[in-house]
């Protein structure tokens, strides 16, 4: 039939393993979101320069995502064509999540996030066009729909994260941190991270044609 769309309807489960990363994703963004502040003066940090060491959020997401969205529009191989970012973003944002913690100064801190920002966002920008990759356009609105389902929960789960370790790892008992570093209950915060970075989606029957 002519202008049929050669999209197959997916299932449910299928919807809600193609939009799972973004539970990842934006437990990234929430984790930073919430204690990058508080990191940045652990390390000293005066209040007047927390505002210039935030800059990397928007201008990583000004650079990154076009960039990113046009080569991934561009890229077919093995892993096909949107997975090769989605590995590199994870395993990236992953190693920064794990160092962040650790930081031994300010500017590795602020490195570190510049790092993680770019990271999501190779990660972000193919995981939005899945659903108009995948999902023939009578499904799209559940798509978006569930994608926003886990943006939501991700941003809920990482900032309430670090206050219910602070209740099992308060600073000043065994376990926690006291004075300027920074707590016990922050750094498991992050290490949690890498753990729900976007995996891999299962390939899909349906192919976008060549043009």
């Amino acid at each position: 039939m002519a202008g049929a769309d050669p999209r197959p309807p997916l299932s449910f489960w299928q919807i809600w393993n193609m939009c799972f990363g973004f539970l990842g994703i934006q437990f990234g963004w929430a984790l930073q979101m919430a204690n990058m502040s508080a990191i940045y003066e652990y390390l000293g940090a005066d209040a007047h320069q927390i505002p210039i060491l935030w800059l990397a959020a928007p201008l990583t997401g000004l650079l990154v995502q076009p960039v990113v969205g046009h080569l991934s529009d561009r890229t077919w191989n093995r892993l096909g064509r949107r997975r090769p970012y989605f590995l590199a973003g994870a395993l990236l944002a992953s190693c920064a999540l794990i160092a962040m913690p650790h930081s031994s100064s300010l500017w590795m801190a602020a490195g570190l996030l510049w790092v993680l920002d770019a990271s999501i966002n190779i990660s972000m920008e193919p995981f939005r066009a899945f659903v108009a990759d995948l999902l023939p356009a009578a499904q799209r609105t559940r798509g978006y729909a569930m994608q926003a389902v886990f943006i939501g929960l991700g941003a809920v789960v990482a900032s309430v994260l670090p206050w219910v370790l602070f209740g099992l790892f308060p600073a000043g008992r065994e376990g926690g941190t006291a004075g300027p570093a920074i707590p016990l209950a922050v750094r498991l915060a992050f290490y949690t991270g890498p753990s729900s970075r976007p995996g891999s989606t299962r390939r899909r029957t349906w192919r976008r044609s060549a043009g």
